[in-house]
């Protein structure tokens, strides 16, 4: 996947050219500017931190917990080390958008990371990078070097009184690091498994330190900001929707790939941008905000704009903004199935609700999708979910329930055939194939 078109780009502005990922090309492109503009002219903490506020930037990781306010949540006046960590995890399925800001504009980063540093009087940062990404790790290390060899990392940045030092911290690959708490324990060299809030990071973090941690394309829009102005950056977008935002498309389209909208476009301008539906087949379902977000039926999402509010009110989320097509040949049974797989895999284990309870929702979805299910599985999959749901110490539990909800709140219909005929409602000679696999847990 790469990264094929824009509207308004601010993130993939100028990333068209050879080697962009180098210093000198970031330099060329204004970049670092913002970092030595306020060292040089001494804006104060409050200025920046302000500034952030009123793009209404919302965290881009998944949550969309407003980022001038969770900055401000740091105790700026704590003495000893603070630190504020980058989450590159990007383990959720669907979602390839962070990948390519760091193989594309780390330098973005890197400089979004300096800034946050000098708002919250963090002295260290990490970014931590997801497992099975080991290029881009690598890329990010050269653009370190890079960096703190030009001065803009490192003591005594810029020949100013604020020193800050930053690090790449190399994941093993598991899910359950994207969590915050979790990633935390993990660079810290313990199991990665989420931690019980409160306390929360911005008290108690790495090393019971006061933390921040925001995600790539987070960090990554900051020096934009700081740039263009807050105000302007809202503009881009709508109310309580700052800004663009990079949306990675993939399943049934023409033209897969990482797309930059202005939070408010209409699903239907991204679908045209992404060549429209592939063999012009009819649009069933999209999952807008990753493979945890609810699925939404073609014909209600074609009606919502691409933003946090509007997904809301559809019923899903807009999450990391991985937006999964489905066409009419998706068997939705065998789709839930791949889904149910994957968390009952990845749940960490440490509370017994996600545990036992993914394992559980497998085994029915597995059972009904090859010919065995009963009428009764259907009522017995609400009640599991039902008992994961707001049960667990992370959202996992959750992010495991939610596509099971969904699938059988508006698919209802393809379950009971399954159950009824032993067979799938969508027929074989047109159904898409999809990735097989048969395994049932123990």
């Amino acid at each position: 996947m790469t990264m094929l078109g824009s509207i308004n780009g601010v993130l993939m502005e100028g990333l068209d050219g050879d080697k962009t990922w180098r210093l000198q090309d970031y330099v060329a492109r204004g970049g670092y500017a913002q970092l030595r503009r306020i060292l040089a002219d001494k804006l104060t903490q409050e200025d920046v931190i302000g500034e952030v506020k009123k793009s209404v930037l919302r965290g881009r990781g998944g949550a969309g917990f407003p980022t001038g306010l969770k900055w401000s949540f740091m105790p700026r006046s704590f003495p000893g080390d603070k630190y504020i960590v980058c989450n590159t995890d990007e383990g959720e399925p669907g979602t390839f958008k962070d990948r390519d800001i760091m193989a594309y504009n780390p330098h973005a980063v890197i400089e979004g990371m300096a800034i946050a540093a000098f708002a919250m009087g963090a002295t260290r940062g990490y970014n931590y990078v997801h497992g099975e990404i080991w290029e881009i790790y690598q890329r990010f290390e050269a653009a370190l070097d890079e960096a703190r060899a030009a001065g803009f990392i490192g003591q005594n940045i810029l020949g100013s009184e604020f020193s800050f030092e930053l690090f790449a911290h190399h994941g093993y690959g598991a899910y359950i690091c994207g969590e915050e708490t979790a990633l935390l324990e993990s660079i810290e060299g313990k199991k990665g498994q989420p931690r019980f809030k409160p306390p929360f990071p911005a008290s108690f973090g790495l090393y019971g330190k006061p933390t921040t941690i925001n995600n790539t394309e987070t960090f990554a829009a900051i020096p934009f900001i700081l740039k263009m102005g807050g105000e302007e950056f809202l503009n881009l977008g709508k109310p309580n929707n700052g800004g663009t935002k990079l949306f990675s498309v993939s399943g049934h389209v023409n033209r897969p790939g990482n797309y930059e909208i202005p939070l408010g476009t209409p699903f239907a301008t991204l679908l045209e941008m992404c060549g429209g539906m592939r063999g012009g087949r009819k649009l069933k379902a999209v999952i807008p905000g990753g493979s945890s977000a609810p699925v939404m039926p073609g014909s209600v999402i074609m009606d919502c704009t691409m933003d946090y509010d509007s997904i809301s009110k559809g019923g899903s989320m807009l999450g990391s903004g991985a937006v999964i097509v489905m066409d009419e040949t998706v068997c939705m049974v065998k789709a839930l199935e791949r889904l149910s797989f994957f968390y009952h895999e990845e749940s960490c284990g440490q509370c017994t609700p996600c545990r036992e309870g993914t394992a559980w929702m497998y085994k029915v979805v597995h059972r009904i999708e090859n010919g065995l299910g009963k009428p009764e599985d259907l009522d017995l999959l609400n009640s599991v979910l039902g008992n994961i749901a707001g049960r667990t110490i992370c959202a996992l539990g959750d992010a495991a329930a939610f596509p099971v909800q969904s699938f059988l709140k508006h698919f209802r219909n393809e379950f009971e055939y399954h159950i009824e005929h032993k067979s799938c409602l969508v027929p074989k000679d047109v159904q898409w194939a999809g990735s097989g696999f048969h395994k049932i847990p123990a």
